[in-house]
């Protein structure tokens, strides 16, 4: 029976290519699959292909950080063989722990140098406050009033000159 079986599942998988095969599933129930190196009946050598079913999820809402790095890095073949649920755990933990680590040492450090500014060992960071930005016209200067003004009341057609330019341009 083996033998007529074998020869159909031969010839789908020459004409339509292999089927999925599933590797695994993480924590989170998405399931990684991989369809082997091929070749079509033209001869065409098609390779190994690898990619998620996400759970609850469309293609277009991945965000990166949705799915273990380990299996990111066996999807994108950064690594050959799968990851396996203990590893995974394994470097989860470590990153916790690195995460704790290194907010104990920012603690210290800030409580490092706020005993050394109090000691005078090192001086405190000269703390500037600049008004406006330098492409600003005020830069440097007394900012504009916020006061809106007017000249409607004084405004005369045709009396405006330039700034520098003077009556005695004119005669």
């Amino acid at each position: 029976m083996s033998g007529p079986w074998g020869l159909l599942r031969a010839l789908r998988a020459r004409v339509l290519g292999p089927a999925k095969e599933l590797v695994g599933t993480d924590q989170f129930g998405n399931k990684y699959y991989r369809v082997p190196r091929h070749e079509t009946r033209a001869g065409q050598i098609i390779p190994e292909r690898r990619f998620v079913e996400a759970i609850n999820r469309q293609a277009y809402q991945y965000e990166m950080g949705d799915f273990p790095i380990e299996w990111e890095a066996w999807i994108r073949k950064k690594r050959n063989d799968p990851p396996t649920i203990e590893e995974i755990l394994k470097n989860e933990n470590y990153r916790e722990e690195m995460k704790q680590k290194i907010k104990d040492v920012s603690e210290k450090d800030k409580l490092l140098q706020a005993k050394e500014y109090k000691e005078g060992l090192v001086a405190e960071p000269v703390r500037t406050h600049v008004k406006g930005h330098a492409s600003a016209p005020y830069y440097g200067k007394k900012e504009p009033s916020q006061d809106p003004t007017s000249t409607a009341s004084t405004f005369q057609p045709g009396s405006w000159m330039p700034p520098g330019s003077g009556s005695s341009h004119n005669k």
